[in-house]
């Protein structure tokens, strides 16, 4: 076939299993766009900002596990892509994201919108090219797509400069083994590792296990489950590890870290062994590291080597596959009991559960938590929920237990305000036959909200729970406990958001009591479209427990009792 390299890009997304970009058209990438006619089975989501096309992406990649497809044009449309990557990088999330750029002869000469975006992604990208001609586009692509989806999933950024769109040859689609020189993505652990790890765990009375996205981006949630079940270990989860298996097990001992549960976070700190498998011991989850779980001897389970004793030291550090190495350590798991360190942990909980502002507060005051809550109550735990940063990100950590895998989607590590509704759209491509609520604040959503525009053009339905307490809410609690309470910059005008959803022709619903919560998720369900939800909530609502930043993770400041609130 002689193909244009417009038309390659096209024919190597589709041989790569891809049905559906997000993208936004401009000069620099008009070949490629002038060719999607041709291939009348790609799906082309327009979006109304290239930072949404990157989140659409990424939550497609969540939900689905395929690599997501960000296009953008050179310059502003390259660069408006850039937070977008940054998110999957941190998040380990597989996307490609193809730019256009100016053609190759003016390279270098500052021309209309020039921008060296393969320099300005080099620290965010797991790896990017500036493709320098035709012959090696189609290898490249596939090279993009192996490298974003193997070892530790992440972005890659394909910069093709306009001429070489043009420019024709015979095509002919690259076969066989890929090989990219120096990247092994390790897969197994060594049998001296599997042995070492094996004997710690024997040997231990007070071990936790620390569950992380990896879990999740692995498959290996059953052999996780395994693991506990066989050996009697509690699991304690990461932020991005939520759902890797059922929270309601009786072994999940909730969420761990900075808004963690006080339950997990003292197992951890009184733990005689940690296994760490697939998270990275992050700031968030750690608090003060010179503190961090002082007693325990640790194995450290990742795909990537680099995060190996790069936070924490560890005893037995394996760089594989987490799937391929719990199965490598069950055959020699012994049954175990581990009863009274149970029983302990349980106090612990039991603790917690009796300040739950859900069971036991009966004022009349809407709080983030109450709506959160019972939004996980009447869509039966089973949505797929996408949220924005900040509070109402803690509270549904907190408040909506999740059952399956890759069902709660945020991010994690950029800690990106805006990413919700894009992403939710993204998401909601990616598994259209599922429940997808967006779970945003009344600033993060108004980062993005543009997006409005794209899930009304597409007519998919994703519902909308805007919890808008006025504030920057996560800033705003900082500023009331370590800022003596000055509010600078974070009380926040919003519009109508139900008139806003009117001009979009979006259905609506404003919600400002707990008894108003049923009946709001049936309205939204009651639309084929996408619905939008206002929860009117308290102002200065405060999420606990909190570990302080830099502070040791068992210092929580706890929650109130209910009715202190």
């Amino acid at each position: 076939m002689l193909l244009s390299g417009a038309e390659i890009i096209w024919e190597c997304l589709l041989r790569e299993g891809v049905d559906v970009v997000f993208g936004y058209p401009g000069g620099a990438i008009l070949p490629t766009y002038d060719a999607l006619s041709k291939y009348p089975q790609m799906h082309h989501v327009l979006v109304r900002h290239e930072q949404g096309a990157c989140h659409m992406a990424d939550g497609y990649a969540r939900a689905t596990g395929k690599v997501g497809v960000a296009i953008a044009t050179s310059g502003p449309g390259a660069t408006n892509l850039v937070t977008g990557i940054a998110t999957s990088m941190m998040d380990s999330t597989p996307i490609v994201c193809i730019t256009g750029q100016v053609p190759s002869p003016v390279i270098g000469t500052d021309a209309f919108q020039e921008t060296d975006v393969t320099g300005i992604t080099l620290p965010i990208t797991k790896h990017n090219y500036l493709v320098g001609s035709i012959e090696e586009l189609p290898y490249i692509i596939r090279e993009a797509f192996y490298i974003a989806r193997t070892g530790r999933p992440g972005p890659v950024l394909v910069d093709i400069p306009k001429d070489i769109q043009n420019k024709k040859i015979e095509f002919v689609y690259p076969e066989g083994e890929i090989r990219v020189p120096g990247y092994r993505p390790p897969s197994k652990a060594t049998d001296k590792q599997v042995r070492d790890a094996l004997e710690l765990i024997q040997q231990a009375e007070r071990p936790v296990i620390l569950a992380g996205h990896g879990i999740i981006m692995s498959g290996a949630s059953q052999e996780l489950q395994e693991l506990s079940e066989r050996a009697q270990i509690p699991i304690a989860l990461t932020l991005l590890g939520k759902g890797a298996v059922p929270e309601n097990h009786p072994l999940v001992i909730g969420m761990m870290g900075m808004h963690g549960e006080a339950a997990s976070n003292h197992a951890i700190q009184e733990a005689d062994l940690l296994i760490a498998l697939g998270m990275r011991f992050d700031d968030r989850v750690t608090g003060n590291l010179k503190t961090y779980s002082p007693h325990s001897r640790k194995i450290h389970v990742d795909i990537d080597p680099s995060e190996i004793n790069k936070n924490v030291k560890v005893d037995v550090g394996i760089a594989g596959d987490l799937k391929t190495v719990i199965r490598q350590f069950l055959p020699g798991v012994k049954s175990g009991s581990h009863a009274a360190w149970l029983n302990r942990i349980r106090d612990w909980d039991e603790d917690s559960n009796e300040r739950d502002i859900v069971n036991t507060y009966d004022g009349d005051k809407l709080f983030g938590a109450l709506a959160i809550n019972d939004l996980w109550k009447y869509t039966g735990g089973e949505a797929i929920t996408v949220t924005d940063v900040g509070q109402h990100q803690m509270l549904e950590a907190q408040y909506y237990p999740h059952q399956r895998p890759a069902t709660m989607i945020t991010s994690g590590g950029l800690g990106t305000m805006g990413f919700g509704l894009p992403a939710a759209i993204g998401a909601k491509f990616g598994k259209p036959d599922e429940e997808v609520w967006a779970i945003v604040g009344d600033g993060g959503f108004q980062m993005t909200l543009c997006e409005l525009a794209t899930a009304m053009q597409e007519g998919i339905k994703v519902n909308i729970a805007i919890i808008n307490n006025g504030f920057l809410g996560m800033v705003r609690q900082w500023q009331e406990l370590f800022h003596e309470s000055r509010y600078n910059a974070t009380p926040m005008f919003s519009p109508d958001f139900c008139k806003l959803a009117d001009a979009y022709g979006i259905p609506n619903m404003r919600v400002t009591s707990r008894d108003q919560i049923e009946e709001a998720v049936q309205f939204a369900r009651s639309h084929e479209t996408t619905v939008l939800i206002e929860f009117v909530v308290e102002k200065e609502e405060m999420v606990y427990p909190m570990v302080p930043a830099g502070a040791d993770l068992h210092a929580m400041i706890r929650r109130p009792k209910p009715n202190e609130r």
